[in-house]
């Protein structure tokens, strides 16, 4: 291993324990964090709308400009909506995830009746409830999910990442760790 990264462990334990209090923070408040997620992918879309026209209009010889103009002014129409509006753009996004959950979910427990001949096909199942029930948990409880959906999601990566970091700098201190010769 590397000495020089073994080295610097330090910088990879405080590395997690950032990512780590600020997840926390991020679950106190996470319709906060929710409403500000929103917000910025709003402004990132208008950007990238704003992006896309500009680019239409200037290659003008496409036979696909109509159609990116469009998209353009989609994308900023949809990112002044969830600017102006971050609640109702957390519902939506909050919708998408539900149905990506079902779907997922219903697809996983028809392959796990599928394959139910083979070992452990019960775990596959057990998936495909799981996200079929926390799809349809989302949906049935909007609004409110909308509201602290996304800062949730956002507060448990932080977490997970911080502790991840963090066994990764410990990991590294101990590959430096050198016993005294007897």
């Amino acid at each position: 291993m590397d000495t020089s990264l073994t080295q610097r462990w330090p910088l990879f334990v405080g590395l997690g324990a950032i990512s780590f209090g600020l997840g926390i923070m991020a679950w106190v408040d996470a319709l906060a964090v929710s409403l500000a997620s929103t917000i910025l992918f709003g402004v990132l879309l208008f950007v990238a709308g704003t992006v896309q026209l500009v680019h239409a209009f200037v290659v003008r010889d496409w036979n696909g400009r109509l159609m990116s103009i469009a998209g353009g002014a989609l994308y900023i129409l949809a990112g002044t909506m969830m600017m102006e509006e971050p609640s109702t753009g957390s519902m939506v996004i909050t919708i998408f995830i539900s149905a990506c959950l079902v779907i997922s979910g219903i697809a996983r427990i028809i392959m796990a009746f599928q394959q139910r001949g083979l070992q452990g096909w019960w775990f596959i199942l057990l998936g495909g409830l799981i996200s079929l029930l926390v799809g349809v948990c989302l949906y049935i409880t909007l609004p409110w999910s909308g509201l602290w959906l996304i800062g949730t999601f956002i507060a448990v990566e932080l977490i997970a990442a911080g502790i991840g970091w963090v066994q990764f700098g410990f990991a590294l201190r101990q590959a430096n760790y050198i016993p005294p010769a007897n």
